[in-house]
């Protein structure tokens, strides 16, 4: 556990060890928004429809608003509700699968990582799934605006607060769409659109947020948990064929490639009360930031860390978080690593164990959010265009 001091009078403190980080996640004495200034996310002053749109992803909302709006959410999104999804998601990982069998060199993350959770929540909201393009680069413009992009700039947060009126005046009139038709809720959009005419503390800015924030931070988080574990497999051609000889092995994996090298790599809570961790005096105030990368690798929690072992007896991960802020979308994101890590082993003839691909690969400059933006496997013997 580190300090340092963040601007005037704010210290930040870096937890690496789990047992800190897991108390910071699931303790009530430390938030989502700062005691001092009521902000959860780094959005500068000039920038009014980012700050609006961000400010009200559910991630970023603390009890009483935040317990209000995961009540609406939640339904759709409980693993036996998510259960039903299975025959649907799967058939969209094979759509997608088809084409990258029968092209290699094509980016991984373009023809798969990236469609395809953004598919399936097109699908969960009831929006267009044509559309996932659009929504895809509205996605990376929100995420250049993040605090821990390294090269994040004016011009960035431009681009970033453009993408979030077009998301938020999209959602909008989707939500009035839902309203107008009347009747029983179809998709999940319904479902928040019955949900602010039923309590009017949901008010549609808040609305049309959770409906972005359910769009974008889901579908980045799973790109790269889904690229991640692809590279993961290549380096170990042996657990690849456990994984294709049993499938059952999946659900373990995941939460391993979770564990390993989780695609959100830090998650920041501020502190409401004066206490005591790790040995440290924390002030009301203080910003403090669990970097899960190094708390999933604690030994004091998880026997041989470095090592990624499919069968590891399960552990409590921090991946989706703990407490009242773990992850509302935390089935739909296993069921989605599940079943695309599964389509993907079957059916492209370069993870197989003796194909030994030649492998191109390129991240994003962001500190938290952590996974490939560009993958490509070629056949040895083949070079790029």
């Amino acid at each position: 556990m580190a300090g340092n001091t963040a601007g005037p009078g704010v210290t930040t403190w870096y937890l690496f060890r789990y047992a800190e980080a897991a108390r910071v996640l699931a303790d009530r004495a430390f938030l989502r928004r700062s005691p001092v200034t009521g902000l959860a996310a780094p959005v500068p002053e000039g920038y009014g429809t980012l700050r609006r749109v961000v400010e009200n992803w559910l991630v970023f909302l603390d009890p009483p608003q935040h317990t209000r709006l995961r009540a609406r959410v939640n339904p759709p999104l409980a693993p036996a509700s998510v259960a039903g999804l299975r025959p649907a998601v799967r058939a969209i990982a094979e759509e997608l699968a088809g084409p990258l069998a029968a092209r290699p060199g094509a980016d991984l993350v373009r023809g798969f990582t990236a469609p395809f959770p953004l598919l399936v929540v097109a699908r969960l909201l009831g929006v267009a799934a044509e559309l996932w393009p659009w929504f895809r680069e509205r996605a990376l413009a929100l995420q250049e605006a993040g605090g821990t992009r390294g090269d994040r700039s004016a011009a960035g947060l431009a681009r970033a607060d453009r993408a979030a009126g077009e998301l938020e005046r999209y959602f909008t009139a989707e939500l009035a769409a839902r309203r107008s038709a009347g009747g029983e809720p179809r998709d999940l959009l319904g479902a928040l659109a019955r949900a602010g005419q039923e309590d009017p503390s949901l008010t549609e800015a808040a609305l049309a947020s959770t409906c972005v924030h359910l769009l974008t931070a889901g579908h980045e988080t799973t790109t790269g948990l889904l690229g991640k574990a692809v590279l993961a497999l290549l380096a170990r051609p042996g657990t690849a064929a456990e994984l294709r000889a049993e499938p059952g092995l999946m659900p373990g994996a995941v939460d391993e490639f979770l564990r390993f090298d989780p695609p959100v790599q830090m998650v920041t809570r501020w502190a409401w009360r004066d206490t005591e961790l790790g040995g440290r005096r924390i002030r009301r105030g203080d910003r403090l930031v669990a970097v899960l990368g190094s708390a999933h690798r604690d030994p004091a929690r998880f026997p041989d860390p470095d090592v990624l072992d499919i069968r590891r007896a399960p552990g409590r991960h921090c991946a989706f978080g703990l407490g009242v802020h773990y992850c509302a979308g935390a089935a739909l994101a296993r069921l989605e690593a599940e079943t695309g890590l599964g389509v993907l082993l079957e059916r492209l003839p370069l993870l197989r164990p003796d194909a030994r691909p030649l492998v191109e690969v390129s991240y994003a400059p962001d500190w938290v959010f952590h996974g490939p933006s560009h993958l490509v496997l070629r056949p040895r013997g083949t070079h790029a265009a």
